[in-house]
């Protein structure tokens, strides 16, 4: 099944990388909590993977 805050984590940056400029920063603000929650609770190979999520998310705003 894998971590599910992980997967929340992917699906929300991805949300954000196809939302709208009005849903921008609210997109935005929920990836980056959810990268957050992950962060935390997972293993060294998907806390490189997050830290990619999270370069890929500064760079849309």
């Amino acid at each position: 099944m894998g971590n599910q805050l992980f997967q929340e984590a992917r699906r929300f940056v991805e949300m954000a990388q196809s939302a709208s400029p009005a849903d921008l920063d609210s997109a935005v603000a929920k990836a980056k909590n959810a990268l957050s929650s992950a962060y935390a609770n997972s293993t060294v190979a998907e806390q490189a993977q997050l830290q990619q999520m999270q370069q890929e998310l500064d760079q849309i705003r």
